[in-house]
């Protein structure tokens, strides 16, 4: 796995304790490496690969360690390292895929504190936060809220409001994002473009962690939310010229299995017309939970067909962890 250690921002870019109001250093010894290892027959080695590395937060005083869920989706070995030279393993709690958290279980004392969790629905946009990973200070980023938004990614998932931030932080995954007074605003995902004053910037996509709040519960203790698994079709999208389009497929896939093709334009799920990629996810999982039917109308190379394809539970098609 990669070095993460042998870097620093700028001294100019990261965040000035005096301009804060709150324990920066104590905040920051939160932050956790998470380095995790995946089979080379998981469902998400091929996309994901079999050696992950990222951020996580401690956000509980018994070590409980709050990540993106990619990191640790079907992982055997976790290794948690602190900004004190600890190293603990893990154990893979929970991943949601509605909200993209991921849950790690330290299996030993991780001796840092946890950081107070905030709520997004506090900071406004133009405020300045902290997009700090594991590391201390010359990980932590100066950042500001440039657009609170839906997002749509094209692996079926959609955030109704995600947060987004730059400048862009070059380890983004499960980074914290900090708001002024010190409490946790949120977790890193993705690296985005986003327009900001006529011009294109890179950015960070951050999960909001009022999603967490709900749920956070059930996911100790079931591992996974308690809602209706929703159905999962295995396609990948984009949004092409207006249309939205398959962009690719997951192999043995429901949605391969029914016919779907690389190229076929979504034109309508269950009768209801596709108007953008946020939109035929929600279609799809309006139908019904996973395992249900779903019509779906295609176009390729001009002409109209219809399928029909049996939706799954995609946590069925993952590796689950050896004890709970």
């Amino acid at each position: 796995m990669a070095d993460l250690s042998n870097w620093a921002f700028p001294p100019e870019m990261q965040p000035n304790a005096e301009e804060l109001r709150f324990d920066l250093e104590a905040a920051l010894d939160s932050m956790v490496l998470l380095r995790s290892e995946v089979p080379e027959d998981a469902f998400t080695a091929g996309i994901l690969g079999t050696e992950r590395i990222g951020n996580g937060v401690v956000i509980r005083d018994d070590g409980l360690v709050l990540t993106i869920g990619y990191l640790i989706t079907e992982a055997t070995t976790i290794w948690l390292n602190t900004n004190k030279g600890a190293a603990v393993a893990g154990h893979p709690l929970a991943y949601d895929q509605a909200t993209g958290f991921g849950l790690v279980q330290p299996l030993g004392k991780l001796a840092v504190p946890a950081l107070s969790r905030g709520t997004a629905a506090s900071c406004r946009v133009g405020d300045d936060v902290v997009l700090a990973g594991h590391g201390g200070r010359k990980h932590a980023l100066k950042a500001k809220l440039i657009a609170r938004r839906e997002f749509a990614g094209y692996w079926e998932y959609v955030l109704d409001e995600a947060l987004f931030t730059t400048p862009a932080h070059p380890h983004w995954s499960g980074a914290a994002l900090i708001s002024v007074s010190g409490r946790l605003l949120g977790i890193g995902s993705l690296m985005v473009q986003e327009e900001l004053g006529g011009r294109t910037v890179q950015g960070n996509m951050i999960v909001p962690i009022d999603l967490l709040e709900p749920i956070l519960e059930d996911l100790v203790k079931l591992g996974r939310a308690r809602r209706p698994a929703r159905p999962w079709l295995g396609l990948y999208a984009t949004e092409v010229k207006g249309h939205v389009v398959v962009s690719g497929l997951a192999g043995g896939g429901p949605a391969e299995r029914a016919g779907v093709q690389v190229g076929d334009i979504v034109m309508e799920v269950a009768s209801g017309r596709v108007s953008g990629l946020a939109d035929l996810f929600r279609k799809i999982w309006s139908t019904g939970s996973a395992g249900v039917e779903v019509p779906m109308t295609l176009v390729r190379e001009g002409s109209v067909s219809r399928v029909r394809v049996s939706s799954a539970d995609r946590q069925d098609l993952l590796k689950k962890p050896s004890l709970h």
